[in-house]
């Protein structure tokens, strides 16, 4: 059988069933002919072995349900968890053929959707219907394959929450970086689909005769834009020092 990590899913699993060396193992006790009592181990490979008996086999999870079915919701969950333990063999061949598929697939999620999908099955699954055992492997097969389609048609994105930090991140007035001169210019359209169409011009003063420029020493000025003399307002259009309060 294929081994798996220490630190997936599956692993927990057989730990919890198996347990550690001299720990009290769960059996079951089967009926077929003769009364039979099988551990974990005898009873996956009564499921899985080169040997199997089908009959066996059979009995096998017809009994496995019926417990885990018979335990307590609020009970320590042992049948349930054997029932999950007796399908993971089914489950490697497909698990490593998603993994092969797609690497961005991560193990643990696609091994937690299959026990997921196991004890949901295993809620409706019917001890003496046929294949009780394939229809539950089936369920936990089909949740893998729409668990790795999903993740692969997702579109890995920015951290929205350091990008919505960083977007509405504000500076104030005071601590804004002021440049050694110039101007900001701030222009506000109304509040109209056409919005604002108008051409801009700026000009620097022309220099003096003796080649050194005018100064500026000009106000906060406001300029309402219009096409024409007649025309609607088309905009607003402020100019101030830059880094000068609004």
């Amino acid at each position: 059988m294929t081994s798996t990590g220490p630190g997936s899913v599956f692993a927990r699993i057989d730990q919890g069933v198996l347990g550690p060396p001299g720990a009290t193992r769960l059996s079951l006790t089967v009926h077929v002919g003769s009364r039979t009592v099988l551990s974990p181990e005898e009873s996956r490979r009564a499921l899985y072995g080169p040997r199997r008996d089908v009959a066996l086999g059979a009995a096998v999870w017809r009994q496995a349900v019926i417990e885990a079915r018979r335990e307590p919701r609020d009970g320590n969950g042992t049948g349930r968890l054997l029932v999950v333990w007796l399908v993971i063999p089914g489950l490697y061949r497909n698990l490593h053929r998603i993994l092969r598929l797609w690497r961005q697939v991560d193990r643990a999620d696609l091994e937690a959707e299959a026990v997921l999908a196991v004890l949901a099955a295993l809620d409706a699954a019917d001890p003496d219907g046929p294949d009780t055992g394939s229809r539950l492997i089936k369920e936990a097969v089909n949740r893998m394959w729409a668990y790795a389609k999903r993740v692969t048609r997702e579109v890995p994105i920015v951290d929205i929450g350091a990008f919505a930090e960083a977007r509405n991140a504000t500076v104030s007035p005071e601590e804004r970086p002021r440049p050694p001169e110039g101007w900001e210019v701030h222009i506000a359209p109304p509040p109209r689909r056409e919005g604002l169409s108008a051409t801009l011009r700026f000009a620097e003063p022309r220099p003096r005769h003796d080649g050194q420029r005018t100064g500026t020493s000009l106000p906060d000025l406001v300029f309402r834009a219009r096409r024409h003399e007649e025309a609607d307002l088309i905009g607003n259009l402020v100019l101030r020092p830059a880094g000068a309060r609004r």
